[in-house]
């Protein structure tokens, strides 16, 4: 039997639990991977909370990684005890899990377990940011929100040796000064901040080509005047709440802002495409400035809650 924390129904904290079951044997094209971590993520939030709904029970958590025990038939690119990372694939909140083998990618060893777990969803996230969505190049100016935040702390580095100039916000002054480690030019500090009036200022009259928004509703009119003519909103969370006031009148041929809201879960769902990213992806994780606050297994409420707060810098993870 191997311990999980499992989602009885869609709501508050409460409603996870440890439970206990036997994860079975891999099936053909899977493997059974006994983990060491579990990454901590928004959209853990979000299924919880059933904004995107899970079949119940459900087991949340969509990146980890860990060492492979058991492989199903038809699996050939791996061995039993590899070091492997994941990310994309719904069940990470438990000590063992059954895997497709596809999502299982073999860690460097310069890519220790705890980044590859808590991280490898946010620089997939960061790829299709600066590779999809927008593609950064020298000389790219970009806002990103929760500079101190897992997401920042990849992104920043990554479009930093792509040439690309950021600017960054934080909620005070010690996360002010995470954001400028990340490689931030310059921070906004406070929630109540002018925003676009000191993007303008920044950079020189103009708004910024790219403007990654993971807050929502309490930002999204600041995002919107900061972003330059023919520039790029990518509204990637809602911590701060849904986008209400969005419509279409805020995209005028005036502005000729092109509106993002794209899914990493999509993105990574490709399995062509999952391949063919996954040698960036691993090597940003090497660029990666910090780790996040580490938690037992059976604290995945408690992550959470300091997630949904505000109160983590960098990537939280369930250590196993």
């Amino acid at each position: 039997m191997t311990r999980m924390i499992e989602l009885s129904a869609p709501g508050g904290v409460e409603n996870l639990r440890v439970s206990s079951r036997d994860p079975g044997d891999p099936g053909p094209d899977e493997i059974r991977l006994r983990q060491t971590g579990a990454g901590v993520n928004f959209i853990d939030i979000y299924q919880r909370k059933g904004l995107y709904p899970l079949p119940m029970p459900a087991v949340l958590g969509v990146e980890g990684a860990g060492i492979v025990e058991a492989i199903g038939d038809g699996v050939t690119h791996l061995r039993i005890g590899d070091r492997v990372g994941y990310a994309g694939e719904v069940g990470g909140y438990a000590e063992v899990r059954l895997l497709p083998a596809w999502r299982a990618l073999k860690l460097p060893a310069a890519v220790p377990d705890d980044v590859a777990a808590s991280s490898l969803l946010r620089a997939s996230t960061a790829h299709m940011l600066l590779h999809k969505v927008h593609t950064v190049t020298e000389g790219t100016s970009i806002l990103i929100h929760a500079g101190a935040g897992g997401l920042a702390s990849i992104v920043i580095p990554w479009a930093r040796r792509l040439g690309a100039r950021i600017i960054a916000t934080a909620s005070k002054e010690a996360k002010a000064e995470q954001a400028e480690a990340h490689g931030a030019e310059k921070v906004i500090i406070g929630r109540n901040a002018a925003i676009a009036r000191d993007v303008l200022e920044w950079n020189e009259g103009r708004g910024v080509d790219l403007t990654i928004d993971g807050i929502g509703e309490p930002t999204f009119r600041e995002s919107l005047e900061a972003t330059a003519q023919f520039g790029t909103l990518a509204s990637v969370g809602q911590a701060g709440g849904a986008l209400t006031s969005l419509s279409a009148a805020d995209l005028t041929p005036q502005r000729s802002i092109a509106f993002h809201a794209p899914s990493v879960m999509a993105y990574l769902a490709d399995r062509s495409r999952y391949e063919r990213i996954s040698d960036e992806v691993l090597q940003s994780l090497r660029f990666a400035s910090q780790t996040g606050p580490k938690f037992p297994l059976v604290d995945a409420a408690a992550a959470q809650l300091a997630l949904e707060n505000g109160l983590t810098t960098g990537a939280p993870l369930l250590v196993i």
